[in-house]
Protein backbone atom coordinates (compact mmCIF):
# COMPACT_ATOMS: atom_id res chain seq x y z
CA UNK A 1 0.00 0.00 0.00
CA UNK A 2 1.51 2.89 -1.25
CA UNK A 3 2.36 5.66 2.32
CA UNK A 4 -0.71 8.56 1.57
CA UNK A 5 -3.27 5.52 1.65
CA UNK A 6 -1.47 3.96 5.00
CA UNK A 7 -1.54 7.41 6.34
CA UNK A 8 -5.24 7.73 5.80
CA UNK A 9 -6.34 4.41 6.77
CA UNK A 10 -4.13 4.96 10.39
CA UNK A 11 -5.61 8.35 10.94
CA UNK A 12 -8.81 6.83 10.26
CA UNK A 13 -8.59 4.47 12.54
CA UNK A 14 -7.42 7.33 15.39
CA UNK A 15 -10.78 9.12 14.00
CA UNK A 16 -12.61 6.05 15.07
CA UNK A 17 -11.07 5.05 18.83
CA UNK A 18 -11.20 8.84 19.40
CA UNK A 19 -14.86 9.31 18.12
CA UNK A 20 -15.77 6.18 20.22
CA UNK A 21 -13.64 8.20 23.86
CA UNK A 22 -15.51 10.90 23.26
CA UNK A 23 -19.04 8.91 23.53
CA UNK A 24 -17.96 7.41 26.99
CA UNK A 25 -16.40 10.97 28.13
CA UNK A 26 -19.84 12.21 27.40
CA UNK A 27 -21.76 9.45 29.21
CA UNK A 28 -19.62 9.88 31.78
CA UNK A 29 -20.31 14.05 32.26
CA UNK A 30 -23.97 12.95 31.30
CA UNK A 31 -24.53 11.00 34.08
CA UNK A 32 -21.62 12.59 36.73
CA UNK A 33 -25.12 13.04 38.93
CA UNK A 34 -27.52 9.91 38.44
CA UNK A 35 -27.97 8.23 41.51
CA UNK A 36 -29.18 4.46 42.39
CA UNK A 37 -33.42 4.36 42.49
CA UNK A 38 -33.62 2.74 45.39
CA UNK A 39 -32.14 3.34 48.73
CA UNK A 40 -28.68 2.03 49.11
CA UNK A 41 -28.48 1.06 45.48
CA UNK A 42 -25.20 1.63 43.66
CA UNK A 43 -25.26 4.94 41.10
CA UNK A 44 -23.96 5.12 37.38
CA UNK A 45 -20.25 4.00 37.13
CA UNK A 46 -17.48 5.92 35.64
CA UNK A 47 -17.00 4.01 32.26
CA UNK A 48 -13.62 3.85 30.97
CA UNK A 49 -11.84 2.90 27.79
CA UNK A 50 -8.54 1.34 26.82
CA UNK A 51 -7.39 1.31 23.14
CA UNK A 52 -4.70 -1.74 21.42
CA UNK A 53 -3.39 -1.99 18.06
CA UNK A 54 -4.04 -4.11 15.71
CA UNK A 55 -2.30 -5.25 12.39
CA UNK A 56 -4.01 -4.55 9.12
CA UNK A 57 -2.15 -6.81 7.05
CA UNK A 58 -3.77 -5.98 3.80
CA UNK A 59 -2.42 -2.24 4.06
CA UNK A 60 0.49 -4.11 6.30
CA UNK A 61 0.15 -0.64 8.96
CA UNK A 62 -0.70 -0.82 12.44
CA UNK A 63 -4.17 0.88 13.54
CA UNK A 64 -5.49 1.71 16.76
CA UNK A 65 -8.68 0.16 18.23
CA UNK A 66 -10.69 0.02 20.79
CA UNK A 67 -9.39 -2.82 23.16
CA UNK A 68 -11.97 -2.96 25.92
CA UNK A 69 -14.68 -0.67 27.06
CA UNK A 70 -14.60 -1.26 31.36
CA UNK A 71 -16.05 0.45 34.31
CA UNK A 72 -13.74 2.29 37.09
CA UNK A 73 -14.09 0.47 40.12
CA UNK A 74 -12.98 3.45 42.40
CA UNK A 75 -15.47 3.69 45.25
CA UNK A 76 -18.69 5.77 45.31
CA UNK A 77 -18.73 9.63 46.97
CA UNK A 78 -20.91 9.68 49.68
CA UNK A 79 -23.69 12.82 50.35
CA UNK A 80 -25.95 13.26 53.39
CA UNK A 81 -29.32 13.76 52.04
CA UNK A 82 -31.74 12.21 54.15
CA UNK A 83 -34.97 13.58 51.57
CA UNK A 84 -33.43 11.98 48.25
CA UNK A 85 -35.19 9.05 46.82
CA UNK A 86 -32.17 6.44 46.99
CA UNK A 87 -30.59 7.57 50.71
CA UNK A 88 -30.12 4.87 53.10
CA UNK A 89 -31.44 4.38 56.28
CA UNK A 90 -28.59 6.35 57.37
CA UNK A 91 -29.18 8.99 55.43
CA UNK A 92 -26.42 8.94 52.68
CA UNK A 93 -26.88 9.11 49.21
CA UNK A 94 -24.02 7.17 46.59
CA UNK A 95 -23.01 9.74 44.06
CA UNK A 96 -21.08 8.31 40.77
CA UNK A 97 -17.07 8.32 40.85
CA UNK A 98 -17.07 10.51 37.66
CA UNK A 99 -14.93 13.09 38.52
CA UNK A 100 -16.11 16.34 36.17
CA UNK A 101 -12.53 17.70 36.01
CA UNK A 102 -10.80 14.57 34.79
CA UNK A 103 -13.84 14.38 31.79
CA UNK A 104 -13.83 17.70 30.95
CA UNK A 105 -9.44 16.85 30.56
CA UNK A 106 -10.24 13.66 28.62
CA UNK A 107 -12.53 15.16 26.73
CA UNK A 108 -10.49 18.10 25.37
CA UNK A 109 -7.51 15.78 24.95
CA UNK A 110 -9.91 13.27 22.84
CA UNK A 111 -11.06 16.37 20.59
CA UNK A 112 -7.50 17.61 19.99
CA UNK A 113 -6.05 14.20 18.90
CA UNK A 114 -9.39 13.78 17.24
CA UNK A 115 -8.83 17.01 15.62
CA UNK A 116 -5.29 16.13 14.52
CA UNK A 117 -6.38 12.88 12.72
CA UNK A 118 -8.59 14.77 10.91
CA UNK A 119 -6.15 17.12 9.54
CA UNK A 120 -3.70 14.18 8.65
CA UNK A 121 -6.65 13.31 6.60
CA UNK A 122 -7.40 16.49 4.97
CA UNK A 123 -3.58 16.84 4.29
CA UNK A 124 -3.05 13.45 2.73
CA UNK A 125 -6.00 14.17 0.47
CA UNK A 126 -4.33 17.37 -0.42
CA UNK A 127 -1.16 15.68 -1.10
CA UNK A 128 -2.84 13.32 -3.41
CA UNK A 129 -4.93 16.30 -5.35
CA UNK A 130 -1.54 17.62 -5.75
CA UNK A 131 0.41 14.41 -7.11
CA UNK A 132 -2.31 14.47 -9.53
CA UNK A 133 -2.25 17.26 -11.06
CA UNK A 134 1.45 17.36 -11.03
CA UNK A 135 0.91 14.59 -13.03
CA UNK A 136 -1.80 16.24 -15.34
CA UNK A 137 0.96 18.61 -16.21
CA UNK A 138 3.50 16.67 -16.86
CA UNK A 139 1.76 14.87 -19.81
Amino acid sequence: MDPLSAASKIAGSGLEAQATRLRIVSENIANARSTGDTPGADPYRRKTITFGSELDRAADVELVSVKKLGTDASSFVEEYDPNHPAADDRGMVKIPNVNLLIEMADMREANRTYDANLQTIKQTRELVAATIDLLKSAQ
